[in-house]
């Protein structure tokens, strides 16, 4: 009787070593899984294509890493979030209105400004591409292109001259100009306009609190901070002119 249950274990040990014989456990005398011989029967065309949705997947995710990059470099995306902060540093607030209210609407300002960029660019490179008329090459260089001649039309010949002397660049036509002297020329007549603007704007709220200041100075009440005081003064007079309309015009109206 205590032999049984032994003899149990053997005839179970021997059933588990048959079955894993019969469904190709590792053994020298079967042949191996068909996996390999399914692989060389591919054919060369589906492998390139493979190939190709890979490379593509490479770029997509490598243009996404670079988009911030590009965000702040070939848009009027740099002018816009600058004025705006100007605007709302005038106010003597600094967290009104708050960051993802204005970065949202300096994102979508971009948008409505870059749209007949993008339109072209959708007209002429992505969708012959995307119905292979044109290779990617080209749908590239004609995607260039037009972002080049935004950045022509709004960069100051003062600092593209400036960046072609730096770079010793001697060009004779605007098709001649490298981009990489074309992006930072722009980035700068950006700022450069974008601080005349934000000028313009704090201006008047400067007079408000030089105004404000010798008031109080002249009643005496030096210990009252002038920057509280102003701040409704300041409010009024931005409702009264319809500043952030103002602004918003401003901004879309330099780029026509």
């Amino acid at each position: 009787m205590p032999q049984y249950p032994y003899l149990a274990a053997l005839v179970c040990a021997m059933a588990v070593m048959s079955i894993s014989y019969a469904y190709g456990d590792e053994s020298p005398e079967r042949p191996q899984a068909q996996a390999p011989a399914v692989a060389l029967h591919v054919h060369s065309d589906s492998k390139s294509e493979d190939f190709s949705a890979v490379i593509k997947i490479f770029l997509f995710m490598t243009l996404l890493s670079l988009l911030p990059a590009l965000l702040f470099s070939i848009t009027s995306f740099t002018r816009i979030i600058i004025v705006l902060s100007f605007a709302r540093q005038a106010f003597g607030v600094q967290n009104l209105p708050p960051n993802p209210v204005l970065i949202g609407l300096a994102l979508f300002l971009t948008v409505f400004v870059m749209t007949p960029v993008w339109e072209k660019v959708y007209r002429q490179a992505y969708q012959p591409y995307q119905k292979k008329e044109i290779a990617s090459e080209q749908a590239l260089q004609i995607t260039v292109s037009q972002f080049r001649t935004f950045m022509l039309a709004h960069t100051r010949e003062k600092d593209l001259a400036l960046m072609l002397h730096l770079g010793n660049y001697v060009c004779q036509s605007e098709s001649d100009i490298p981009t990489t002297a074309l992006i930072p020329a722009f980035l700068v007549s950006e700022l450069t306009i974008a601080f005349q603007m934000g000028f313009l704007i704090l201006l008047p709220f400067l007079i408000i609190d030089i105004i404000v200041a010798s008031t109080l100075l002249a009643m005496g009440m030096m210990m009252l901070p002038p920057a509280v005081v102003g701040v409704p003064f300041k409010i009024l007079l931005f409702i009264l002119v319809d500043g952030w309309h103002l602004v918003v015009k401003t901004l879309v109206l330099s780029y026509t």
